[in-house]
């Protein structure tokens, strides 16, 4: 189940980076699953991002996409702080870094 969530979660985007995606954006720091239900953890490129509220449910809706899924829940946080370290060394190429 991990798996597929986690495909799903590499077809959103944030609006501001088209490039890549959430997942390997680093933006998703908790992926934790009991039964059925999920609750995943994340937070943004800046605390002033102006498409939280989008990102939140498009994450929500690619784990509910996944077969067999509960109740899915999506955490905000901004602890600790999103930093270019916590990107995967794809997106750091990709974006140059």
């Amino acid at each position: 189940m991990r798996e597929e969530i986690i495909k799903e979660l590499r077809t959103v985007y944030d609006p501001e980076i088209t490039t890549i995606n959430v997942y390997d954006l680093g933006l998703i720091y908790d992926i934790e699953i009991t039964g059925n239900d999920v609750k995943v953890t994340h937070s943004l490129t800046s605390i002033f991002c102006p498409v939280a509220d989008t990102i939140t449910r498009n994450i929500k809706e690619a784990v509910e996409r996944v077969e067999g899924i509960g109740l899915v829940r999506v955490i905000l946080t901004h602890t600790p702080q999103f930093s270019k370290e916590m990107m995967s060394e794809e997106a750091r190429l990709a974006l140059g870094l």
